[in-house]
């Protein structure tokens, strides 16, 4: 069985895709078989995984309205051994035809259970907002993982997403788990940083990865030529930080 992370963060611009693409990427890069899951109307992760969000002939919106077999949706081996279920604008409208739909939030949930066993993770970027789309990705998750931006409002926010996680899995989902908290854009220059990290590891109780992923000026231009940094640009801290995150979501998965 696979295990099943969703990434979630309702405040924007924390490093949310940038972090499931490059969480995939390097556990693909270890030689696990990954599912990238593109939970966010934006597309940014179908985008930023080389693949034209605006071309593909099956998207996770046509899963929803129960258009597809979650198979027909898959495009496969777009790197070794990462495959991706892409998303583009047209997922927006899924809120609305949602309406009414009974069991609606385990839409998603029956589907990725016909073929998690293909994969040993199953990474999901969700919206950045509380909605239902972030809802089935939490219903399908075994955990949620949260990237949280070292600047000054960085707690803001979180005990929204948190109180959210304890209602899905109250509710939805017995089995979700706070996965942990990861620090992005880290600056080591500024002394703000350094006292983000230390305030939320004073005032949060959960796990908080040893990994901080840095800002790093090819990380923020790897997206644009569709392509994680461990293949944009392997030597950078960037890539070196995702990889060293990777080996850490593996071996806490083993413990």
């Amino acid at each position: 069985m696979g295990r099943i992370i969703a990434i979630a963060n309702q405040k924007g611009g924390v490093g949310k895709t940038t972090t499931a693409i490059n969480l995939s990427a390097s556990l693909a890069s270890l030689g696990k078989r990954v599912l990238a899951l593109d939970m966010d109307p934006q597309g940014n992760m179908t985008s930023g995984l080389s693949v034209d969000k605006n071309e593909v002939e099956y998207s996770v919106y046509d899963l929803i309205i129960g258009n597809v077999s979650i198979e027909e949706c898959i495009c496969k081996e777009v790197y070794e051994n990462l495959d991706i279920l892409p998303s583009n604008i047209d997922l927006s409208a899924a809120e609305i035809e949602l309406i009414g739909v009974e069991n609606k939030e385990y839409i998603i949930k029956k589907e990725v259970e016909k073929i998690e066993e293909n994969y040993d993770f199953i990474i999901i970027d969700c919206p950045p907002a509380l909605s239902m789309l972030t809802i089935n990705a939490m219903t399908t998750a075994d955990s949620v993982l949260v990237p949280i931006q070292c600047e000054y409002y960085a707690l803001e926010g979180l005990s929204q997403l948190i109180h959210t996680i304890d209602l899905v899995k109250e509710r939805l989902n017995p089995n979700l788990v706070m996965e942990g908290v990861v620090f992005t854009m880290y600056d080591a220059r500024t002394n703000l940083s350094l006292q983000v990290v230390e305030n939320v590891k004073e005032n949060l109780d959960q796990t908080i990865y040893k990994t901080i992923i840095p800002r790093n000026i090819r990380l923020a231009e790897a997206p644009s030529y569709g392509m994680p940094i461990n293949l944009y640009d392997p030597k950078s801290t960037g890539a070196e930080s995702y990889l060293l995150l990777a080996e850490e979501v593996i071996n806490k998965g083993e413990e």
